[in-house]
């Protein structure tokens, strides 16, 4: 009896360290989707509207599976553009969740890349839920050096989204797809329950593991 009692509360201990564990991973893998694809200026995001962005959400490995019925599901970090102007907000944690209709087999797991380009959209991030293409607009966004093919869609879309799958880079449409706070990857990060809106607009010190994500963006972002 002594020794489950003991059992049970090193997993008690525990769990809150392996959480923490587990999103400063995902927040890793994030910080390398963000950096690869930049490396890349040819088959990547156009730097000006990089630079435009007000918000950037990165979802590493999102998952799609099923047949006929594909579901899809991601968890990741987003961080907005500071009042001032300059620099970038601590990352709050996002989950995507929705579904679309098609014939996919099996499973495959895709990177995503949202840029949300002007404040309403931002304040529709910063909710506690929203849906894309209904809350907000949201069009796939254009891949290359510069935004010169983007249609009239894309240039009023709140949300421009991306996706990288076995190495290929294109635009996506998530229409449909649902975004909301992950209380559980802040919690681990930060050490508390903390919504998204006080992290991004409350001055909230970004944590360690947050720093090359935050560099990423300060590097590949021209804003000044």
């Amino acid at each position: 009896m002594k020794k489950f009692v003991v059992l049970l509360l090193s997993a008690f201990v525990a769990a809150p360290v392996f959480a923490q564990s587990e999103a400063a991973q995902r927040l890793q893998s994030a910080t390398e989707v963000m950096r690869q694809i930049m490396q890349t200026p040819d088959k990547g995001i156009p730097q000006d509207l990089l630079s435009k962005a007000a918000c950037v959400i990165v979802i590493p490995n999102m998952k799609k599976g099923g047949f006929i019925v594909a579901a899809k599901y991601g968890r990741g970090f987003f961080s907005c553009r500071k009042t001032s102007g300059v620099g970038w907000s601590a990352p709050g944690g996002v989950r995507a969740e929705g579904g679309s209709f098609g014939f996919l087999i099996g499973g495959a797991e895709t990177d995503v890349v949202m840029l949300v380009m002007n404040r309403e959209g931002a304040n529709k991030l910063l909710k506690s839920q929203f849906t894309l293409g209904g809350d907000a607009s949201v069009a796939a966004g254009p891949v290359g050096r510069d935004s010169s093919a983007m249609t009239d869609a894309m240039m009023h879309a709140q949300i421009l989204t991306y996706s990288r799958q076995r190495g290929v880079f294109a635009g996506l449409s998530l229409s449909g797809s649902t975004l909301r706070e992950d209380n559980e990857a802040n919690k681990a990060l930060y050490g508390s329950d903390i919504n998204n809106k006080t992290i991004v607009m409350g001055h909230v010190k970004a944590p360690a593991a947050a720093q090359g994500f935050l560099n990423v963006l300060n590097k590949y972002s021209s804003r000044k």
